[in-house]
């Protein structure tokens, strides 16, 4: 599941984080709607505003269906044939819905099939995992391994404000798939937009941790094409719905436990006991340098440019075997029904158009 997440970025560095190419191969920025309604957070939860991906055809009938916008959006879907004036009555949970059941769910169902796809934003989520023996659980930030660009001269951590922008300027956000609708209120008022992450078995990476984890959109080509609904019909759309093992996570403290907590601790890395004190490997070491405000070292001015896949070693030295039971399959139901269902392509109109 996905109940909590990171996304601190400032407005600027998230937009530039979202740079793509259009159909033409012409580089661009993401437009934002709403942008006032976006609150950086190092701790979301459901019901609050998140920032996601979505086509400008939504909004524009003539647009090109591969340029987009990003919109901060409620987290939790509230349909749009809800009856009730006060969206927080709503008697179900959709902060996520599973993608082994969303097909049977008139909730989630009804905008997919109007192809109100859209992908949800963050530096990472986090999981919970259950201690064996004990009421406790252990909070973990899981996001993508990240690339690290070492320049002559860099500093390499954040020592001013200019400098953290930096650091985070080349962090690869986590790209959720998600679904989204907009809901009127019966009695009139502004549209309410709103969006549930789509969820699937964890990842053998993962499984310790929790059986279920967010359908995770790994690369610009599946982005584009869950986006794209003008051009990509469900049915292809839905392929990209599965787990994927290019992630990787670290422990965190306790302090991300209260969702009231905003601060730069609830993703910092903290070193879990295993029979002996592991210290801190060099990756988690960068993490915290980067939470930090402390000026490190100065690297070589010999030292050459270069880039490097920079995937943490913390993950499975901290892990407990999970006692928890295997749960159904979920790529096995979706493929059934892509087989044995067809579905009629949306027309593109605006999302609030029923």
């Amino acid at each position: 599941m996905c109940g909590r997440t990171s996304c601190h970025l400032p407005r600027d560095v998230l937009t530039r984080a979202c740079a793509y190419q259009d159909r033409r191969g012409q580089q661009r920025l993401p437009e934002w709607r709403d942008p006032d309604k976006y609150c950086p957070s190092y701790n979301k939860s459901p019901q609050s505003d998140s920032p996601v991906l979505l086509s400008r055809l939504h909004f524009e009938k003539d647009a090109d269906s591969s340029e987009r916008i990003i919109a901060p959006m409620r987290w939790g879907l509230v349909p749009s044939w809800f009856k009730e004036s006060d969206p927080s009555k709503l008697q179900f949970n959709t902060t996520n819905c599973r993608s082994d059941t969303m097909m049977e769910k008139r909730s989630f169902k009804v905008p997919l099939g109007k192809g109100r796809r859209c992908v949800v934003l963050a530096d990472g989520f986090y999981e919970w995992q259950r201690c064996q023996g004990t009421n406790q659980r252990q909070p973990y930030f899981i996001y993508f391994p990240q690339i690290k660009t070492e320049k002559s001269g860099s500093t390499g951590a954040a020592d001013s404000p200019e400098n953290w922008e930096k650091v985070w300027d080349n962090w690869r956000l986590l790209t959720m798939a998600g679904i989204f609708d907009c809901w009127e209120p019966p009695e009139g008022g502004d549209v309410l937009y709103s969006y549930t992450i789509i969820t699937v078995d964890s990842c053998k990476g993962l499984s310790d941790i929790h059986h279920r984890m967010p359908a995770i959109l790994d690369g610009e080509e599946a982005v584009s094409k869950w986006l794209d609904f003008g051009e990509v019909s469900t049915q292809e759309a839905l392929k990209l719905i599965h787990s994927t093992e290019n992630i990787t996570f670290h422990a965190v403290s306790s302090v991300v436990n209260n969702s009231r907590n905003n601060t730069p601790q609830c993703l910092a890395p903290v070193n879990l006991v295993v029979k002996k004190e592991l210290k801190a490997s060099g990756s988690s070491q960068r993490m915290l340098q980067w939470l930090a405000t402390k000026s490190p070292k100065k690297e070589d001015s010999k030292t050459p440019q270069k880039e490097e896949s920079y995937v943490p070693q913390w993950s499975s030295q901290f892990l407990q075997k999970s006692s928890l039971p295997t749960k159904r399959g979920t790529a096995g139901l979706l493929e059934q029904w892509l087989k044995r269902e067809k579905e009629e392509e949306p027309v593109a109109k605006r999302p609030y158009s029923q």
